[in-house]
């Protein structure tokens, strides 16, 4: 086995994964962490709060409909 090769592999790995994923988000990315960050703030008051003045609200009936029950 070559030590050194497979250092080097491992710090190029390390470079791929540390850069930055310059795609655009697509519909479905963003809808993810709009899902993801609604269900962690569900239970908060404020949030239920900004919710009701449409200030959280997003233009899917989806979102508003789950954070209702």
């Amino acid at each position: 086995m070559d030590v050194e090769r497979i250092i080097d592999d491992i710090g190029q790995l390390q470079e791929m994964f540390e850069a930055p994923d310059i795609r655009p988000l697509s519909a479905s990315d963003i809808s993810a962490a709009n899902r993801t960050h609604d269900e962690k703030l569900a239970q908060s008051p404020w949030f239920r709060l900004w919710q009701s003045y449409g200030v959280c609200c997003r233009p899917n009936a989806e979102a508003r409909l789950r954070l209702e029950v």
